[in-house]
């Protein structure tokens, strides 16, 4: 004691702090020794698969809390979605999910007996003091082939070339044409790489992901702009009609006139005719005999049906929003054109007085393009063209002032074997309509206020009574 007050303040520190250090040293040395004697063939403490805590488990009870823990493999799935339908499902057990937990015990197993001295001491000496914790994430392994035959599958029902433009005119008429098509092409590859996030995010909790199949669109090498000098770029306009319930005569009249409009160009700055386009209307020319309103009655006539045709004509231009310069409604309202419509659309031709013209007062010229659907009689006119950023507005059509049909009018023919009778004209209440027609250019200002207005007559439904024979 009297040899340790002799020393100095120095030397007295220096004694103090090395029983310190030896004294720690001797605890971590015990501590050691005790985590040593502990652990023996055990993965060291403060080790962790997956925040699961492997500490002082073997590597077998390691492998069989792991595999019990991943039991919702089989009963996970993940759909894919393609623009906002489901189509397909894939189930964890199609995929045959499962982790790599036998390395990833290994590598837990491997920690505090590295073949690295300095290593080896520090993960044990961590093992006794706590000073970090030693994880490790164990990624989830699949079969890929259900996805490959996926991908393969989609490829096949979902992509879809692009189609060139093709145009080729002689006298002012088209004689071959097909607009462009974007084609669809769905992203594969960023398939795969979503669907193996999806996978690996897969947990007890959420066994159940979504992913979503995209596309791009491929675009074709030659666009409509590009196969013609006229100015025809895009879809500017078309008008439809429902001509269901019409006779046959009627369908083959409506059909032979439609193909008259087929691939016609309407210059620009130019009027279009009705007339001077549809040409002899007659039996020469193909025509068959079907009612027409002649002479204020519904009669059989070459051509009839092919009101139909302007009707539709009217509604194209109305929707292109072009200026009407001729329009006549019927004289009593049909029914084949409120198949599909409100009354007021429709417009009456009657070659050569009554006719049907707009102006083409677009950037540039107009290809009329036709379409028939015989099944569902619908006949359909495109406008073809380059826009001007021109709106259309058509209001709500008014209808007032009905009024019912006259009585009905019975006729002597003595053609008809006696007591047959036979109804060739049918009842219409008379009404008016009107509707307004707006267009406004491409920086909303009014270019076209116009009102329409149809003035229906009340009409008598005909039977013509037999008396032949009397």
């Amino acid at each position: 004691m009297k040899y340790f007050e002799k020393l100095s303040i120095l030397q007295r520190s220096g004694i103090i702090t090395l029983t310190i250090i030896i004294a720690i040293g001797l605890v971590l040395v015990g501590i050691w020794v005790t985590v040593q004697s502990q652990t023996g063939d055990r993965i060291y403490p403060h080790v962790y698969i997956d925040n699961v805590d492997m500490s002082n488990k073997t590597k077998k009870e390691a492998l069989k809390l792991l595999e019990k823990r991943d039991d919702y493999f089989n009963t996970a799935l993940i759909e894919i979605v393609y623009k906002d339908i489901k189509i397909a499902t894939l189930s964890g057990e199609q995929l045959h999910l499962k982790r790599d937990i036998d390395t990833k015990v290994d590598q837990a197993y491997m920690i505090g007996r590295s073949e690295n001295l300095s290593s080896r001491i520090a993960q044990q000496l961590n093992a006794a003091i706590h000073f970090q914790d030693f994880t490790f994430t164990s990624g989830i392994e699949y079969d890929k082939t259900p996805i490959v035959e996926f991908v393969k599958i989609a490829e096949e029902t979902y992509n879809y070339p692009s189609e060139n433009a093709q145009f080729s005119f002689k006298n002012g008429k088209v004689i071959e044409f097909k607009t462009h098509k974007n084609g669809t092409k769905i992203q594969s590859e960023e398939l795969y790489i979503e669907l193996n996030a999806a996978i690996q995010t897969i947990t007890s909790n959420t066994p159940n992901k979504q992913v979503v199949l995209k596309d791009e669109i491929v675009e074709p090498e030659i666009t409509l702009a590009e196969a013609n000098d006229l100015g025809i770029e895009e879809l500017i306009g078309e008008g439809v009609s429902d001509y269901s319930h019409s006779i046959s005569s009627r369908i083959h009249n409506i059909i032979l006139a439609t193909s008259k409009f087929n691939g016609l160009i309407v210059p620009k700055d130019s009027t279009f005719s009705f007339n001077s386009n549809i040409g002899d209307i007659s039996a020469s020319t193909g025509y068959q005999p079907s009612y027409i309103i002649k002479e204020g009655r519904t009669v059989l006539g070459d051509g009839g049906g092919v009101c139909q045709v302007s009707t539709t004509v009217f509604r194209a231009a109305l929707n292109t929003g072009l200026p009407i310069i001729s329009r006549t409604a019927h004289a009593y309202r049909v029914s084949y054109y409120e198949n599909d419509s409100e009354p007021g659309f429709d417009a009456t031709i009657f070659t050569p007085s009554v006719d049907f013209k707009f102006r083409n007062n677009t950037p540039g010229a107009i290809l009329i393009e036709t379409e028939i659907d015989k099944a569902n009689k619908i006949l359909k006119f495109k406008f073809y063209g380059r826009s001007d950023g021109r709106r259309v507005e058509l209001s709500p059509v008014t209808v007032w002032g009905s009024v019912p049909p006259p009585e009905s009018l019975y006729e002597d023919d003595p053609t008809l074997p006696a007591g047959v009778v036979k109804q060739v004209d049918y009842a219409a209440w008379g009404s008016k309509a009107r509707f307004d027609y707006k267009v406004y250019d491409a920086d909303n200002n009014p270019t076209i206020e116009e009102t329409y207005y149809s003035s229906y007559r009340p009409w008598r439904a005909v039977f013509l009574r037999g008396t032949g024979g009397i």
